[in-house]
């Protein structure tokens, strides 16, 4: 049996503060789907208006072939994390049971803590994409023996924030380096 090569998975996590939407973060996305540079796993949308009345959406690019596959393998990995061989094919049951139900990992439950967490006139969006990108990488990166060990997002806010805790550390190194001279002048 040929074993299906996924893409790197994100999962994203965004909230949206007065919202103002046309749908462009729609036709963004279709955009990059269509180009086969990323595939929705999983999208579950909430927007609450200023009286507390709910809107949601959910969406996925799987068949219910796709979906049952991957519920099995996501269940299957985190069985397996969480109790060894015998976790694992529970997990894998989980897994095909959820995805038979439509529920990737984000319960009922999970819905009303979201929407009654956010305020009024705000949203929250959760995705799962897939790097469709990233496939043929991942395959040549295990090929040479490679495993992936760390990975992370770096956005325009973390890079802000490490300027100026590297603007800080500079600074105090100078200082260092300043004091016995400064002690020695007295």
């Amino acid at each position: 049996m040929d074993e299906v090569m996924y893409g790197p998975m994100q999962l994203l996590v965004i909230v949206f503060d007065n919202p103002n939407f046309h749908g462009q973060i729609r036709r963004e996305l279709e955009s990059v789907m269509n180009k086969g540079m990323v595939r929705l796993i999983d999208l579950l949308f909430i927007w609450k208006d200023e009286a507390g009345n709910i809107k949601s959406l959910e969406a996925t690019q799987l068949d219910e072939e796709e979906r049952m596959h991957f519920g099995a393998v996501v269940g299957g990995l985190i069985g397996y994390g969480a109790g060894g061989e015998e976790g694992a094919i529970g997990g894998t049951e989980a897994g095909i049971l959820a995805a038979a139900q439509e529920n990737y990992g984000i319960t009922e439950e999970d819905i009303l803590e979201i929407t009654e967490a956010i305020p009024e006139g705000t949203a929250a969006a959760i995705l799962i994409i897939e790097h469709l990108w990233a496939k043929s990488l991942k395959q040549a990166i295990r090929d040479a023996g490679g495993v992936l060990v760390s990975q992370g997002m770096l956005t325009p806010e973390l890079l802000v924030a490490v300027g100026e805790e590297l603007t800080e550390a500079v600074k105090f190194a100078e200082k260092k380096k300043k004091g016995p001279q400064a002690a020695a002048a007295f």
